[in-house]
């Protein structure tokens, strides 16, 4: 699931008082209620200006939210913790329906149910929305969980998945790698009805941990790494199992397999002329000749300077040719530009 940055969806700082959540929510909700903004996006705008109220209106879901850290990004991805997978609770309409939190009952996200899962479950009463402008209550009512209710008893499912971005030199090199990860793990400390002060009474621990891995040779996208014991843990010592999903990335250079594709910034002049150019591989620098009359697009293929196979032999690298403007023209240099424009005419 994705990380969802509440400060941001309501336009505040993370220092941002309880005055100044409280009146940015106010503004944004009477800019995105449906009874008064028509457009698409509106609805769901206002679910998450309400999630996001419903957090960081409340002392202790504020306290517990920002014990994840500030280093998030909306939209990265998010393991939840342990034990927080698929509540239930009561909305309180006439009836007395249930509905299964991850299922999005009430506008809430997956997110907010792996972190505020038990708030729900435990008996307490929310209310967002206000009154004012004519815009609904949202209430919840005190609740008493049920066996029905609650959690099934068999074991959760303590196995984390990660993404592990590989650059084409570490596939290159094909060395050890250190992986850095942490856990949010439901805290096994915590006394009943007392302040603990292992996790600060947010509920929660941050574990983090560090480990050496071997690629695998010719690892390939998509390509899962299994590190054993390094999951989730729970009350009874029992531990997960950490995968790490393979994801090939470089901001330098295109991988297809074996072969690699690279820029190589040349002038208009360069182009026309051709010229010789020192190019940094995988392998070591070389130099390489580029032809006359050449295009941004076109390619040269270099033979095995490329990743290896699982045989030990390299992949093509690809030299593809894009054609800039240098910086700081002299004004002789504009001229002549001027001249090639009119002899081309």
């Amino acid at each position: 699931m994705q990380y969802k940055d509440y400060y941001e969806i309501l336009g505040v700082k993370r220092d941002a008082s309880a005055n100044e959540i409280k009146s940015a929510y106010r503004k944004l909700a009477r800019k995105y209620h449906p009874d008064v903004n028509k457009t698409a996006e509106a609805e769901t705008k206002f679910k998450d200006i309400n999630e996001a109220y419903e957090v960081l209106g409340d002392d202790a879901k504020r306290k517990r939210y920002d014990s994840l850290g500030s280093n998030w990004q909306g939209g990265a991805e998010y393991t939840p913790p342990p034990g927080f997978e698929n509540f239930s609770f009561n909305f309180n309409q006439a009836g007395g329906q249930s509905f299964n939190f991850n299922q999005g009952a009430g506008g809430f996200s997956d997110f907010f149910s792996s972190l505020f899962g038990d708030f729900m479950t435990g008996g307490q009463s929310f209310s967002r929305g206000g009154t004012q402008g004519g815009f609904n209550n949202f209430d919840f009512g005190q609740t008493k969980t049920s066996n029905a209710h609650q959690r099934s008893n068999k074991a959760e499912n303590l196995d984390i998945t990660k993404t592990l971005n590989i650059s084409a030199k570490e596939l290159f090199e094909n060395k050890p790698v250190t992986v850095k990860f942490s856990n949010m793990e439901k805290c096994t400390q915590c006394p009943p009805g007392g302040f603990c002060s292992h996790c600060g009474g947010t509920g929660f621990v941050n574990n983090s941990s560090s480990a050496k891995i071997k690629l695998p040779k010719n690892a390939v996208e998509g390509q899962k790494i299994k590190l054993k014991g390094k999951g989730k843990s729970d009350a009874y010592g029992r531990k997960g199992d950490l995968y790490l999903v393979i994801h090939i990335q470089d901001k330098e250079y295109e991988i297809d397999g074996t072969t690699l594709t690279k820029e190589l910034e040349i002038t208009p002049y360069e182009a026309v002329l051709g010229t010789n150019k020192e190019l940094q591989t995988l392998h070591g620098k070389i130099n390489i000749k580029v032809p006359k009359m050449v295009s941004t697009g076109q390619a040269l293929r270099l033979k095995e300077l490329g990743l290896p196979d699982k045989n030990g032999k390299y992949g093509d690298l690809k030299v593809k040719m894009k054609i800039i403007i240098p910086k700081n023209l002299t004004d002789k240099e504009i001229e002549l530009y001027k001249k090639l424009s009119e002899i081309r005419k």
